[in-house]
């Protein structure tokens, strides 16, 4: 697996080996002991999740005040812009965020620490995600940061108006939001 780093060191993205022939393709998509060796990272993942949604959908930007989860992000079908702010307090990138492109072609992954709110916009017909959590979802302890809040500047590359879920269109400003201390 290649790690490449983005402008927030503790946001990673990664890409696996794909071994492909006449037949098609192969590739491990986790493999916790490459993904140690590789990142440096020990991490234990509890629950999958997969979600399906359509052109001009933005799901976040989501995050857990208690039980925080890292994510590691993969896309299946499609492909999405992927986005990570930092809210961790004490961090020299706080409410700063990083943006990326992944895609089913690419197989490319992102890791998302735990102590970020992450989400994304569908930019294909449809596209399928599926991540990985170090923790629970727990909906008492969910909190979403507003997609577009001005001091975040997050450049989306959305036509007109998204799709957004209530929760997403109630989120609250990063001056206003929990954070992690």
């Amino acid at each position: 697996m290649k790690v490449v780093p983005t402008a927030i060191a503790d946001v990673l993205l990664l890409e696996p080996k794909i071994f492909g022939d006449a037949r098609g393709l192969f590739l491990e998509s986790y493999n916790r002991r490459t993904f140690q060796e590789d990142t440096g990272l020990d991490v234990e993942f509890v629950q999958d999740n997969h979600s399906r949604s359509s052109r001009n959908v933005l799901r976040g930007l989501h995050y857990q005040i208690r039980h925080a989860q890292g994510k590691l992000v993969r896309v299946i079908t499609g492909d999405i812009w992927d986005v990570a702010v930092d809210l961790r307090r004490n961090s020299p990138t706080f409410g700063r965020s990083v943006a990326f492109w992944l895609d089913a072609d690419s197989r490319r992954m992102a890791w998302i620490p735990p102590g970020f709110a992450h989400g994304f916009l569908v930019t294909s017909a449809y596209a399928e995600v599926l991540y990985k959590t170090t923790d629970y979802y727990e909906p008492v302890h969910e909190r979403t940061l507003l997609w577009n809040d001005p001091a975040l500047a997050i450049d989306w590359p959305v036509t007109g108006e998204p799709l957004l879920a209530e929760k997403d269109r109630k989120g609250s400003l990063l001056a206003a939001a929990e954070v992690y201390a």
